[in-house]
């Protein structure tokens, strides 16, 4: 794909806007103003603006009359009607708690509306008509305190309305009391939501996995034969230390992943690898496997130290590697497939502190193929470090911070087909279509 500037894209909106996929991505929106900072998009994409002025936005999800509900960090969940343009037309604060961080989701039938803090998931009756929740919130599950990573991502499986999918990440960049699942920590669980005890759940002690050893797996996504995928946060700051001497290898590795977790109604007790394995993204001198004596390849799985009884080798036996990497530190967020299709698997990449110069700071497309006798998987091979495009991206990547450019979280598309993207730290709502 072909990179476009935002200014020749508004040049071509300018009179008509463009007809993406049915319908129109207008060149702006009412009272909005442009985009704090400059973008770039694919060929073939159009993008508006169309929430300013937001606390933080997270999480999103768009209730069956087109509501657009929104977690606002440390405010609540705002809730915005829009237009027949995919324009935001009226907001208002739907739900003051602060302690709301991220997480989000519906019910099946827009009855239940759930989202999560740091440490609780909570539920409200949610009037899909009026769009107004009643009552107060009600615990669901509780027991996740943390130390460093708060996003607890919630997902639903569509063909079991009943389980509830609940992330939670490690309590440091290298949290080695978590090589144990009991920790709950690392890991992704599942909980039946037509059965919770008086009190709610303990995530500690209660449900059952969907794989752990995942560090921070803040992106769960569904494909279209209800497998659960995750997008991993690999570790900071690494070095190789071998044979008594310690290499920096933190600007190009590890890698971020995506993780195939599978069928969530049955217990998932693969090991992904971490605190101990980690993916490569780009081969490092530094990184040279034992026993083959070989550099360890792309989507590789390497130890921080190996010795005798666990080596790179070691990982390959006992770890479950990634299905595709990522370039190290863009921090994925989130993913959505494009339905009903799913020939496309979106990811946000949130973006680096830990490298110089800066990656991530963009959407992108990881390109999906559906076996006519299986199940559904990204056209690249694993050991790809191509297997993605940028679709929404920063003019100059390499000069970007939290202050400078716009940082993807959270996905939805809504009934026309249209991706709505939350960027956290500018406090900005975007709006994306595409051509077929």
């Amino acid at each position: 794909m072909w990179p476009v500037s935002i200014a020749s894209v508004a040049a071509t909106l300018f009179i008509t806007g463009i007809t993406v996929g049915g319908f129109t991505i207008p060149s702006s929106c009412p009272d909005i103003p442009s985009s704090r900072y400059p973008f770039e998009l694919a060929k073939g994409w159009a993008g508006v603006k169309v929430a300013d002025g937001l606390h933080s936005p997270r999480g999103l999800v768009i209730d069956g009359e087109g509501r657009l509900l929104v977690v606002e960090e440390g405010l609540g969940i705002s809730q915005h009607t829009v237009d027949t343009n995919g324009c935001i037309k009226s907001s208002r604060v739907l739900i003051s708690m602060s302690a709301l961080n991220h997480g989000i989701y519906l019910g099946k039938d827009d009855d239940t509306l759930y989202a999560s803090s740091a440490s609780a998931v909570f539920k409200w009756a949610y009037d899909p008509k009026s769009g107004n929740t009643t009552g107060s919130p009600v615990t669901i599950i509780s027991g996740m305190s943390s130390e460093d990573h708060v996003s607890r991502t919630l997902i639903i499986s569509p063909n079991h309305p009943n389980l509830l999918v609940v992330s939670r990440g490690s309590n440091s960049n290298l949290d080695y009391a978590t090589v144990d699942p009991s920790t709950a920590r690392s890991i992704v669980k599942v909980f039946d939501i037509m059965k919770v005890p008086n009190g709610g759940y303990d995530y500690v002690k209660d449900g059952w996995n969907a794989g752990y050893g995942l560090r921070n797996e803040v992106g769960l996504v569904f494909d279209g034969n209800n497998m659960l995928w995750g997008v991993e946060n690999s570790a900071d700051q690494l070095t190789r230390e071998e044979n008594g001497t310690s290499t920096d290898i933190h600007t190009d590795n590890p890698a971020e992943k995506l993780n195939f977790l599978g069928d969530i109604a049955t217990p998932n007790n693969a090991w992904y690898g971490y605190p101990t394995c980690f993916a490569i993204w780009r081969p490092d001198p530094a990184i040279v496997d034992s026993t083959t004596m070989q550099e360890v390849g792309v989507g590789q799985q390497f130890v921080l130290a190996p010795n005798k009884t666990f080596n790179d080798t070691t990982c390959a036996k006992v770890a479950r590697p990634p299905r595709l990497v990522f370039e190290a530190h863009t921090a994925p967020l989130d993913a959505k497939f494009d339905m009903p299709k799913y020939e496309n698997m979106f990811v946000t990449m949130h973006g680096s502190w830990d490298r110089n110069p800066p990656v991530g700071y963009k959407l992108v497309a990881v390109p999906f193929t559906h076996a006519s006798q299986g199940g559904y998987d990204p056209v690249a091979p694993a050991n790809s470090n191509t297997g993605y495009v940028d679709i929404f991206y920063p003019p100059n990547e390499g000069n970007c911070s939290s202050s400078t450019c716009i940082r993807p979280v959270g996905l939805v598309f809504d009934a026309a087909g249209r991706l709505y993207m939350t960027s956290d730290t500018s406090g900005e709502v975007f709006m994306l279509g595409r051509s077929n």
